[in-house]
């Protein structure tokens, strides 16, 4: 049945390419459709390797819990017992920040940093250093806030503790044991195979191309920066989690209990809808009435993937894209797998009421930063309220200017935008008090904290 609808859905939500997998019962189907660049017409098959972003965190998670296994990591020590090197700007919560912190996103330092320390296998020791003067945003453990960063931090602790490069590890403590033969840590590996390429739309309405560069900088390995592989591999990674932590040979990547360990409920997240509802160590908890979802998603430049795990069924599902309407062909392709085979539905995903009341947003207004981006959040003199994203840094490199967009209340402490980005309408949430009547932070999965209280009326 997917199979022969994906062209179309393809065609529909402008992806060039998708491959997709399915795990049940512990038999696995995939399949593939679309061209893997649009320049060569090179066409996507089943084996095709895509980037899989951010769910590489899944991959770095497994590689500490095994450490954890073998009594050479304490998830509850500070991580200077691993990394005595390891600085921030606050030293206070240096030198107390955990590895459970790190793995479940509550260390509470700024995330979103994306510096290219280059090529060698130094690149990640080299990034952690750069952290030393990295602002802290929340006492550790107080809150949840989605950090890359962290997870480099944790890459590092591997490579100190191994004695090996994150991608060394990787590939003798995960991918040797699954048996994985179509897993790429980096582009020198994935051109081996047919490889995806992202594509982007550069400018409004111009299309979607190829982009100017494969992967993001070895230096971000371990949140998401460059493992590629086909789907059928990363559902050999998921039924090693699904299977108490045995790969299909009966070898034992992880100890007895420590996947179901890494898939509870650590901390919640505020009310967002488009990411989960709690997260574990690691993984990503979509809590619903009929049941718990796991997984992970990710991105990179034009690449997504999502990955998606319902215990009770022995099912996991796995998309991969290179381009269009990711979110979009997610939603089908998640719908027609979960309705026809799990007994948890996807979630519904957020949207702006049809007539939102008027609300007096003074408690929001103001500007939230971070080294990527400053938003600036406004109201008119018609009640309208206004957001104003102005890129920073790495970011500012690949987005190149300011978008604006207007937002309704949604609830209580939280405004939807009126139109949809990238096939979403992100919730943003307004977290905590500054002790002037405003919010701390906005909270869209990361927490922006506030850096001016007022802002003039748009």
């Amino acid at each position: 049945m997917l199979a022969a609808r994906l062209p179309g859905l393809l065609r529909e939500h402008r992806v060039p390419a998708a491959a997709w997998g399915v795990l049940h019962d512990g038999e696995i189907v995939d399949g593939a459709a679309g061209l893997l660049s649009i320049a060569t017409g090179v066409e996507a098959t089943p084996d095709s390797v895509f980037q899989i972003g951010s769910i590489t965190k899944l991959w770095t998670a497994t590689l500490v819990m095994q450490l954890v296994d073998e009594g050479k990591v304490d998830l509850d020590a500070p991580v200077r017992t691993y990394l005595p090197e390891f600085r921030l700007g606050d030293e206070t919560a240096a030198a107390v920040i955990t590895t459970r912190q790190l793995l479940n996103h509550t260390a509470g330092f700024e995330g979103d940093i994306f510096t290219d320390t280059g090529p060698g296998d130094d690149c990640v020791a080299r990034f952690v250093d750069t952290l030393h003067d990295l602002p802290q945003l929340f006492a550790p453990g107080e809150q949840f806030s989605y950090n890359n960063a962290g997870y480099c931090v944790l890459g590092r602790l591997v490579e100190v503790v191994r004695g090996q490069s994150y991608d060394e590890c990787l590939r003798r403590h995960v991918i040797a044991p699954l048996g994985l033969t179509h897993t790429a840590t980096g582009p020198y590996e994935a051109i081996l195979h047919r490889a995806a390429v992202g594509h982007l739309e550069l400018e409004p309405d111009a299309g979607f191309q190829p982009a100017p560069v494969w992967a993001l900088a070895r230096s971000n390995a371990p949140a998401g920066a460059m493992l590629a592989m086909r789907p059928r591999d990363l559902l050999a990674f998921a039924r090693m989690h699904l299977e108490d932590g045995r790969a299909a040979d009966g070898t034992q990547v992880l100890a007895a209990g420590t996947a179901a360990r890494m898939r509870e409920r650590e901390v919640d997240l505020p009310d967002i809808g488009v990411m989960g509802t709690s997260w574990g160590l690691g993984f990503e908890r979509f809590d619903t009435p009929a049941g718990t979802l796991t997984g992970h998603d990710g991105n990179t430049i034009g690449q997504s993937a999502f990955l998606r795990l319902v215990v009770e069924d022995g099912l996991a599902v796995t998309l991969l894209v290179n381009g269009g309407d990711a979110m979009a062909l997610y939603r089908e392709v998640f719908g027609l797998v979960l309705g026809a085979l799990g007994r948890i539905p996807l979630p519904e995903m957020p949207r702006p009421p049809a007539q939102p009341p008027r609300v007096d947003a003074g408690r929001f207004v103001g500007t939230y930063s971070s080294r990527v981006a400053d938003l600036t959040l406004s109201q008119d003199q018609d009640g309208r309220i206004w957001l104003e994203q102005t890129p920073k840094g790495e970011l500012a490199e690949l987005v190149g200017h300011a978008v604006r967009k207007e937002l309704v209340h949604y609830r209580e402490d939280a405004l939807i935008p009126v139109e949809p980005e990238q096939g979403m309408y992100v919730p943003h949430a307004f977290v905590g008090d500054d002790g002037a009547g405003h919010a701390r932070f906005l909270h869209v999965g990361r927490a922006v904290r506030r850096t001016e209280p007022t802002a003039a009326p748009a």
